[in-house]
């Protein structure tokens, strides 16, 4: 297995089957375009099997923090380490970009999610609650 940072709106078009919906080229060209975003994607035999998306997010009082957007890896690759391969490298990329801290929302009893986190270094603080809204 090897990880790459993603670049082109051709590599994320044919990592669509990983995402939960289709791969829109103008999407997929602004999220790439955009400063401090961040997707790197996992390879087995040439094949993408895995992704992690990351937002750097900065506050006027706090610094930059990187917001573990998503990560997913296809079924017959889980339980092999690329998860956690791939946050791991999310964090390191926070590290170097001067990120004082990297964090997740994981749904409640997501058990998978939460050893993947916990295995490459991230600790559940136990006190959050995601409020959300959906517009349109």
């Amino acid at each position: 297995m090897r990880t790459r940072r993603a670049t082109t709106v051709g590599e994320l078009t044919a990592a669509g089957h990983l995402f939960d919906g289709p791969v829109r080229p103008e999407y997929a060209r602004r999220f790439l375009e955009t400063p401090g975003h961040h997707l790197y994607l996992a390879y087995e035999g040439g094949e993408p099997v895995g992704f992690v998306s990351g937002v750097e997010t900065v506050h006027p009082d706090k610094g930059t923090e990187m917001f573990l957007y998503e990560l997913g890896v296809a079924e017959p690759f889980r339980r092999r380490g690329i998860g956690r391969a791939l946050v791991r490298e999310l964090a390191a990329l926070a590290r170097e970009r001067g990120c004082y801290g990297m964090w997740v929302g994981v749904d409640t009893g997501n058990d998978a999610a939460l050893a993947v986190y916990r295995g490459a270094g991230g600790e559940d603080d136990g006190t959050c609650t995601v409020v959300t809204w959906t517009f349109g």
